[in-house]
């Protein structure tokens, strides 16, 4: 088995936290050689601090480790993954949120012995979640994430009110069935990483259809903007799910960050190297009409 590479998938509904947990692990990996593998719309935000050179899609972070953008071909960046020198001692594959962890497993499975997924860790928003239950548009998809975790995160638990968190866990149990529960930050890092966080066969790992439909666009502002009325624009908005990006705000031009989840959004300070553009994440031929 020292031939055999590790994998974790880590997925989620948009926004239910996979880039804080990702950075979380990369800041506490210990000496281990992590190789993070994305596939996201819009560009994954690593901590810039953590982030030592950038050649295409490979990033060099700190303490040996990578970070692979895979896009639509994933069979390729596993391939890289294994010819790297030195090798990754474990790959964290971070899905799309809106992806099937079940359906990427099998796909895996097809390299046979050379890469081994350890288990899926899913995460949940423990504020959205009960609500996400409630849109039939986003229901079947989050229920089958859970339904493929070995391992669920609930997250955003100080955002919750007791009634959102009770439901929650009643869900996640419904729907994550035989799924181990992490909600103390502190726990999180030993399990994601353990290479006992499944029993389950690898057979297991097969999906069906997967039916929900969203799109992606990017809308840059000419010049300074209203942030926190764009920002709100976009959360009345049904059509909207996830919103994040860069923009310069009014009246003086000063750069914030936007991270919009259904309707809960966050404006903080940014660095003004980043360039302006927001990524929208909206359901597919629905009607409503966005502000942006």
């Amino acid at each position: 088995m020292s031939d055999t590479l590790p994998m974790t998938i880590i997925a989620g509904y948009l926004g239910a936290g996979k880039t804080t947990l990702i950075n979380q692990i990369l800041r506490n990996a210990n000496g281990q050689r992590l190789a993070v593998l994305v596939n996201e719309f819009g560009a994954l935000p690593i901590d810039a601090d953590l982030i030592e050179a950038q050649d295409e899609d490979l990033i060099a972070l700190a303490g040996g480790c990578v970070c692979c953008s895979y896009g639509d071909d994933l069979m390729l960046a596993l391939s890289k993954m294994r010819t790297l020198d030195p090798k990754p001692d474990h790959v964290l594959l971070e899905t799309s949120g809106v992806a099937l962890p079940d359906k990427i497993a099998a796909s895996v499975g097809l390299f046979g012995k050379d890469i081994q997924v350890l288990g899926v860790v899913v995460l949940a928003d423990a504020e959205g979640l009960p609500a996400q239950l409630q849109d039939n548009y986003l229901a079947d998809t989050i229920t089958r994430q859970l339904g493929a975790a070995d391992l669920v995160v609930l997250t955003k638990t100080d955002l919750a009110t007791q009634d959102q968190l009770n439901a929650s866990r009643f869900s996640i149990g419904r729907h994550a069935r035989g799924a181990t529960l992490v909600e103390n930050s502190s726990d999180i890092l030993h399990h994601v990483l353990s290479p006992d966080i499944s029993q389950r066969s690898p057979a297991v790992f097969d999906a069906g259809p997967h039916h929900i439909e969203l799109t992606s666009r990017t809308f840059t502002p000419p010049g300074p903007v209203d942030a926190h009325a764009l920002a709100q624009s976009l959360a009345d908005t049904d059509a909207v799910v996830r919103a994040k990006g860069h923009l310069m705000n009014e009246p003086d031009g000063a750069l914030v960050t936007l991270q919009l989840v259904g309707k809960r959004f966050t404006l903080t300070q940014a660095d003004p190297a980043l360039k302006p553009g927001i990524v929208i994440i909206e359901k597919k031929n629905n009607t409503a009409s966005t502000a942006a």
